[in-house]
Parts: structure tokens; sequence; C-alpha cells
């Protein structure tokens, strides 16, 4: 059992919720939590070495400049450190042990660099995110339903929850068999529903993108590796919701479940 949790947080060029998601973090639980920026990575004066968790925030990476988290993908696939791509370093963390949660830009960075749905392993994209059906940006909360089959270590625990989106390309699109796959083998955690019926929808404004059977999130095989569209970061005390002043609503919100889920997996396997 590992008695310190450390976790990075990935932060600049464009990266703008790295201190949110840095605070859910602590707040959760973790012991050493280190902001470190892309620049650093790339020229060696920081490592993904040591750490437990990686964490890829929301934001406009380069943005969004030739789609969303593409001009980055480009980067981490093709800078080097030692005779090593950041991909790679990426790859040696997964293969560790470790867990890697990308939110909304990181969520895009994630699925671009093959992290996600990673079916048979990390290796080339199988999907991607593009626009949402509505044609515009989308700021707004969402209810989101977990599947309790789903082998994703960050959902364990969850039944519903309650989010806000904000968004221009969430909508997850990949070869029909692929999207099948994934339904399949429950690698997608998380479903926007209608609240009135509690069941996944594309239904428009409850689905803000119009992803395949609700999809808001996706999990590897392994469940350690996880992304989703909706900001958890952004609901971890009572006071982020709108309707707080008019709502009895719990002290804690509910997006600090994702990160407690990741940091007590963490404890209990390390």
């Amino acid at each position: 059992m590992s008695d310190t949790v450390r976790v990075l947080v990935l932060a600049g060029n464009g990266i703008n919720c790295e201190n949110e998601t840095a605070h859910a973090c602590k707040l959760a639980g973790a012991d050493q939590v280190d902001i470190v920026y892309i620049w650093d990575l790339a020229a060696g004066k920081a490592t993904l070495d040591g750490y437990h968790i990686v964490l890829f925030p929301g934001g406009f990476l380069d943005g969004d400049d030739l789609g969303s988290a593409k001009a980055s993908t480009i980067r981490l696939r093709h800078t080097e450190v030692d005779n090593k791509s950041l991909v790679s370093q990426i790859r040696d963390h997964v293969d560790g042990g470790g867990l890697v949660m990308g939110i909304c830009n990181g969520f895009q960075l994630m699925i671009k660099l093959g992290l996600l749905p990673s079916l048979d392993g990390i290796h080339d994209p199988q999907a991607t995110l593009t626009w949402n059906d509505s044609g515009r940006f989308e700021d707004r909360w969402v209810t989101l339903k977990v599947d309790p089959d789903s082998p994703s270590i960050f959902t364990k625990g969850i039944d519903t929850l309650e989010l806000p989106v904000r968004h221009g390309e969430g909508k997850i699109v990949a070869p029909v068999e692929t999207m099948e796959t994934i339904n399949e083998r429950h690698l997608a955690p998380m479903a926007y529903i209608n609240p009135e019926t509690g069941e996944p929808t594309t239904e428009y404004p409850y689905n803000p993108n119009g992803t395949y059977l609700g999809m808001a999130a996706l999990t590897d095989p392994s469940g350690r590796l996880f992304g989703m569209m909706p900001h958890p970061e952004a609901f971890v005390h009572r006071t982020n919701h709108p309707q707080w002043t008019r709502k009895e609503l719990p002290e804690e919100g509910a997006g600090l479940i994702l990160f407690k889920n990741a940091i007590n997996y963490i404890k209990d396997n390390f």
C-alpha cells in the first residue's frame, strides 16, 4: 500500500483548468500534486517518473488550431528527450500501473494520442471528437448515469451525478463497429441522460453534443485510462453549483468522488 500519492497535472499552451484540477486532487487526498508545464517535459526538466496519476486538464491546447488538441498530439508524439518521445513516457507510466485522466480538452488529447479507447492496446487513434451537433460551444449543466459494469476505477460506486460541460468539439465519432465494441465492452462508463426518464439520450440539450448512445466518457479495458467531456473539477463544493442557494446540496460537490476513487485505488494497489 502506498503512503504517498503523487499526482502530475499538465499545464501550458492553452490549458486553463490546471489550478482547479490540482485543487480537486488535494481535496481528494493526494499527498503531492505538481503542476508541470508541457515545455518542462519537452526540455527534460521534468518527467512522469515517480507519479502515480497523470492528469490532462481542460482548456484550449494551442488554441485548438488544426482541431482540438491536434497540435499538442503532434508535439507529444514527436518531441524526444534522451531519444524517447513524450508519448513513450506516457506509455511507460501506464505500463507501470499508473492512472491517466483527461478532462474535456485533456480527453480530446487522450483520444487523439490513441490512449482511448485503446481496444487492443495503445496505438493509433481509433476514434476522435468532433463538433457538437448544435454547431456551437455548449456551456451548461448535464446529468450523467454511470455504467456499473464499466471497468473504470474512476467511476466505481457512482450512480448518477450532475456536472457542467463547456466544449465545442465533444461528439465522439468512430467507425460503427468501434462504437458497438465500446458499448458491448462497457468502455463508455458515463452517459448523458434525460433526468426525467433516467435513460441515456441523444436528445438536445440533455446530450449537449449528440454522441451515440449518450456517451460522455471513455475508458480503456484496464479501467486505468479515463477521459470525459464534463468537468468534475468544476464541482467539488456545493457553492460551485448554480442553484446552491436554492437546493439542499451536500457540502462535497459531486465531481470530487472521481478524484477520490483514483487516489484510493493508488493507496490500495501500490
